[in-house]
C-alpha cells in the first residue's frame, strides 16, 4: 500500500452522479472532505466530515485561493462535461470543463507548492474502437469531443508529474446507478418506467440506440475502484476501472421492462441517436485486478434494481 500524505481530501464535482457516491465512501473510511460543487447548481449537504463548497474550476483566482488555503493532501478531479451526446452540441464548453478547469487546479496545486495525490477519472472513449476488450495500451484514438477532451486532460495531468504531484489515472467504462442523470439511457429507462407507473406518462418508453453494446458497472464499485487505485495504484500507470462484460442497450432495457409493475411499450426516437455512436465498447481489467486488487462485487441485476427504486422512491 502507497504511503498516502495526511490533510483534507478534495472532492471536485461533488454534486455529480459518481462524486456523490464517493464522497460517501470517503466519509466511510474516515477522510474529511471539502467537497466543491458548481454555483448555482445543486448542493451537496455539509454535515460532520464534508465541507460543500461553491467553486468555478473556470474560475483561476478563486481556485486558487481555495487550493492554498486548504491544502489538500489528496484530491479526487471527478469535475467536469461527462455525457457523450451532449459533447456533440457542445463541444467548446466540453473543452473548457475537462481541459482548461483541470489546467487551472493543476495550476493552484504548483503554485501552492503541494505535492498531493491527485487522481484524474480519464475514460474508456479515449481507445480507438474495437470489438474487442480494451487493455491499457490499446490504441488511442478518441471518436467523439468528449473522449477527446477526457485524452487532453489525462495528458495534461500526467505532466504535473514534473512538479512531484503524484498522479494517478482510472479510465472509467461506462457506469450506472442511482442519481444518475436521466439523459444516460439506463437512468433514463427506469425513470419513464417509474412515471408509467405511476399514470404520469404514456404506458410508452422513448429510447435510442438498442444495438450499442455498453458495461454497466455499478458507480458504488466503480468509486471504490478510483478509491483502490488512490491508495494502491502505481503513480502514472493507467488503469482501466472495467468489469469486462458488456450488455446490448437493448438488454439493459428489456430487463427493467421486466420488472416493471404495468405494461411498457418501445418507441425509437431518432433525435436520441448519436453521430458516430461507438458499436461496442468493453475494457480488459486484468491489470487492475492484478495490481490493485479490485473488481465488481455489485451484478447487472442489483444494479437495476437500485436505478429503479431510486426513481421510484423520487416520485413518490
Amino acid at each position: 500500500m502507497n504511503r498516502l500524505p495526511t490533510g483534507p481530501t478534495l472532492g471536485t464535482g461533488a454534486a455529480g452522479f459518481a462524486v456523490s457516491h464517493l464522497v460517501e465512501l470517503l466519509v466511510s473510511t474516515g477522510a474529511d472532505v471539502v467537497a466543491w460543487h458548481r454555483p448555482g447548481g445543486n448542493t451537496p449537504s455539509s454535515s460532520g466530515r464534508v465541507r460543500a463548497e461553491a467553486v468555478d474550476l473556470l474560475d483561476r483566482h478563486t481556485v486558487a485561493e481555495r487550493i492554498a488555503r486548504d491544502r489538500p493532501a489528496t484530491v479526487y478531479h471527478c469535475a467536469g462535461a461527462a455525457h457523450v451526446g451532449r459533447a456533440w452540441d457542445n463541444t467548446a464548453a466540453t473543452l473548457d470543463a475537462n481541459v482548461r478547469g483541470t489546467h487551472y487546479l493543476v495550476e493552484a496545486l504548483r503554485a501552492a507548492r503541494l505535492a498531493p495525490v491527485l487522481f484524474v477519472p480519464g475514460s474508456a472513449m479515449i481507445y480507438r474502437v474495437s470489438d474487442q476488450p480494451l487493455a491499457e495500451d490499446a490504441p488511442i484514438q478518441p471518436s467523439n469531443p468528449y473522449g477527446l477532451s477526457k485524452l487532453a486532460q489525462e495528458r495534461l495531468a500526467l505532466r504535473a508529474m514534473a512538479d512531484g504531484i503524484d498522479v494517478r489515472v482510472g479510465r472509467a467504462f461506462n457506469h450506472i446507478g442511482p442519481r444518475q442523470d436521466p439523459s444516460f439511457a439506463a437512468s433514463g429507462f427506469a425513470k419513464q418506467i417509474a412515471e408509467i407507473e405511476r399514470g404520469q406518462r404514456q404506458p410508452e418508453i422513448v429510447v435510442g440506440n438498442l444495438e450499442a453494446r455498453r458495461e454497466a458497472t455499478h458507480v458504488a464499485d466503480t468509486v471504490r475502484a478510483y478509491h483502490a487505485i488512490v491508495e494502491r495504484g502505481v503513480p502514472g500507470r493507467a488503469y482501466n476501472v472495467s468489469s469486462g462484460q458488456a450488455y446490448a442497450v437493448g438488454e439493459v432495457l428489456e430487463r427493467l421492462i421486466a420488472k416493471a409493475r404495468v405494461e411498457v411499450a418501445v418507441r425509437v426516437d431518432p433525435s436520441r441517436l448519436r453521430p458516430n455512436d461507438v458499436p461496442v465498447l468493453a475494457g480488459n481489467p486484468a491489470r487492475i485486478r492484478e495490481e490493485v486488487g479490485w473488481s465488481p462485487n455489485i451484478g447487472l441485476e442489483r444494479t437495476l434494481d437500485s436505478i429503479l427504486e431510486y426513481w421510484r422512491s423520487r416520485l413518490r
